[in-house]
């Protein structure tokens, strides 16, 4: 693909595009202007943000946030947007909130120090189809209806529900390609602009695309040499476990197969292929 056609894929995308929503995030007055909107308090001071932070957790996958933002309070908030509606979102968030809680936490810490955590996850559809804009999840005593706080906060935003709340006008902005609002959102209007309709933007957003296009390319062929060397044992256990040389229990140690899963490969090759 040549330069000219990332400008014109560049100019299709909104803040509501994973990889343009992280680069429109490395500008702090964006970010505040969204928490500002959501939460609805005009004075909350954002003063450090991390796009793309990368969380890393050693007992299981870790995240990339979009947008990793800390008050003068000392609040944490991750701003994350999902355009696609094939995961569990709320499970998603769950997860990003664990791992970001992890991170941010001094270890040896009493609880009662765990920063607040408020995650704000935008989306392109009203996934809980409540027909709402914005939806907060609170912690409730069910015997009770008694509310509790844990300093962990939860808010699901969508694009598809329009009413006449500032967020509903703000989610326009996140994903039609020519809204913008200069008097309500300066800082979201500018930005925007400035990576869709400025020549000197549009081109540093083009590098973005094609150097994330060359690490999905390779991280394709890293998992393809990966999955040809597991193949590539797969049939030589195979080939071992027919030929007499090892026990059907060793071949299933050495993978890491149970039983009924190496039978299962063992059924996929025919001896002319091995």
């Amino acid at each position: 693909m040549k330069h000219e056609e990332y400008v014109a894929k560049v100019r299709k995308l909104n803040p509501i595009d994973d990889d343009f929503m992280r680069k429109m995030a490395e500008d702090i007055g964006f970010c505040q202007e969204i928490i500002r909107t959501i939460m609805g308090n005009p004075d909350l001071l954002v003063t450090e943000v991390k796009p793309q932070d990368y969380i890393k957790n050693l007992q299981g996958r870790s995240v990339i946030l979009d947008a990793h933002c800390v008050t003068s309070e000392g609040e944490h908030f991750n701003v994350e947007v999902q355009k696609s509606d094939d995961d569990n979102h709320q499970k998603r968030v769950r997860y990003n909130a664990a791992c970001v809680t992890a991170n941010i936490t001094d270890p040896g810490c009493k609880f009662e120090k765990v920063p607040t955590l408020c995650v704000i996850y935008i989306t392109e559809k009203d996934f809980l189809k409540k027909g709402k804009t914005t939806y907060h999840v609170d912690r409730i005593i069910r015997e009770t209806g008694d509310r509790l706080d844990n300093g962990f906060a939860e808010i699901y935003v969508n694009a598809a529900v329009k009413d006449d709340s500032l967020t509903s006008e703000l989610m326009t902005i996140f994903t039609e390609n020519d809204a913008y609002n200069d008097e309500k959102f300066p800082a979201t209007s500018q930005r925007k602009r400035y990576f869709k309709e400025d020549k000197k933007g549009a081109s540093e957003m083009s590098g973005v695309l094609q150097e994330l296009k060359r690490e999905i390319m390779e991280e394709g062929r890293a998992e393809g040499r990966a999955e040809g060397r597991a193949q590539g044992r797969i049939e030589m256990m195979v080939q071992m476990y027919r030929d007499g040389k090892i026990s059907l229990l060793d071949a299933c140690t050495y993978l890491t197969f149970t039983e009924e899963e190496f039978l299962e490969q063992e059924k996929k090759y025919n001896k002319a292929d091995l």
